[in-house]
């Protein structure tokens, strides 16, 4: 895979997985989704919630790569001058 899919990915991983915590909070602190489904609700609102941190734990890694390219961007700039 390519450096840019690479970023791509960890991108779109992210997005999900914040979504992910989102609707999984919103299900869980509305009444009527609760009282609709019971315990399986809650059940289904936590997964949500899981599933959506395990997508978002990317980010570590992007940010680590944004900043090994401003790193290297910067130490170039320097050695040249």
């Amino acid at each position: 895979m390519s450096h840019v899919t690479i970023i791509r990915v960890l991108k779109t991983s992210i997005v999900l997985g914040i979504c992910l915590i989102i609707t999984g909070h919103t299900l869980i602190i509305s009444n009527g989704f609760n009282e609709q489904f019971g315990i399986n609700g809650i059940i289904a609102s936590a997964a949500c919630i899981a599933v959506g941190i395990l997508l978002s734990l990317p980010t570590k890694i992007y940010l680590t790569i944004l900043l090994m390219e401003a790193e290297k961007r910067y130490t170039r700039s320097h050695t040249n001058e």
